[in-house]
């Protein structure tokens, strides 16, 4: 496929002609962003969400946090204990409050609130 061949817009963070729709997201195989058409035709104007940590500092994908409280996790005898560090988290919208997507070792895939974290 070639550049004119794609109706879709290039990726805003590396310029690459080969974005593609998944779902209501347009992505990027290069370098991987996601972002909405509708962004995309506004120019990006659309306003970003900001999420803060426990303690008020802004987050961002790729940050690394620490685990501020002890966590129940469903169908685990140990929960996530206090002062667990993630790395790479990525923020997202999530259900009930919980707008940080990440891998804890030891427990996998899951979502945690901002509150519950601090930015290292």
């Amino acid at each position: 496929m070639t550049e004119t061949e794609n109706p879709l817009p290039p990726c805003p963070e590396c310029s690459s002609a080969y974005a593609y729709e998944m779902g209501v997201l347009l992505v990027c195989p290069e370098c991987g962003h996601e972002w909405s058409p509708a962004s995309a035709e506004t120019g990006g104007a659309a306003e970003e969400r900001v999420v803060k940590d426990s303690v008020g500092n802004v987050l961002a994908d790729g940050d690394t946090v620490t685990v501020v409280k002890g966590l129940k996790v469903k169908g685990s005898t140990s929960g996530i204990k206090a002062g667990t560090k993630v790395r790479n988290i990525r923020l997202v919208d999530g259900v009930d409050g919980h707008d940080i997507d990440c891998k804890i070792e030891g427990f996998g895939a899951m979502q945690l609130k901002s509150s519950v974290v601090r930015k290292v």
